[in-house]
């Protein structure tokens, strides 16, 4: 059974969880609003992503005997000012992202709770790949600029984006 320190900690992690798909799926109702539909394709990818990373957390707090405890989400900016505004703001929510996990992994090392430390490795992994995703994003952007044929081309590579894998059965 987790401690309660962690069980509070992990339930939080749920809560930005949240925080970031909703944030995604902003992100995707905006370009779909400027018409760029591969990049809200991505979006909605992230976006599934985050759902996926909530309900790890959600079924392993269950699992150690927790009891999650949700919160209210804080709306999510609507509005950007361009594409690269949008992935500007991923990639810097990306970092906000590991820091949290990294916080997260450092009270389970202290708290000397393997099974959450083994779980979190696993995150810490993923957050690496977020985090590139979204910079090389910002990086394309740049050199394109944004408006013109560059921008269409990259935006039909986003919609090849594949659909993000279903959870894994719960642990429990």
């Amino acid at each position: 059974m987790l401690n309660e320190k962690l069980q509070q900690a992990i339930s939080e992690q749920i809560n930005a969880e949240f925080y970031s798909a909703y944030l995604y799926l902003s992100m995707a109702a905006y370009l779909e609003d400027i018409n760029l539909p591969g990049f809200a394709h991505w979006m909605r990818i992230q976006y599934d992503e985050e759902v996926i990373h909530t309900l790890k957390f959600f079924d392993f707090l269950i699992a150690r005997g927790g009891r999650v405890v949700l919160k209210g989400i804080d709306a999510p900016p609507a509005e950007f000012d361009s594409v690269l505004h949008v992935f500007e703001a991923t990639l810097q929510h990306e970092q906000h992202v590991t820091s949290l996990i990294n916080k997260l992994y450092k009270l389970a090392k202290e708290e000397g709770d393997y099974p959450t430390e083994v779980l979190l490795q696993w995150f810490i992994t993923e957050q690496v790949e977020e985090e590139k995703n979204a910079g090389d994003a910002v990086q394309q952007l740049r050199m394109i600029g944004d408006f013109g044929p560059g921008l269409l081309t990259m935006d039909r590579e986003m919609a090849a984006r594949p659909a993000a894998a279903p959870p894994a059965a719960s642990p429990a």
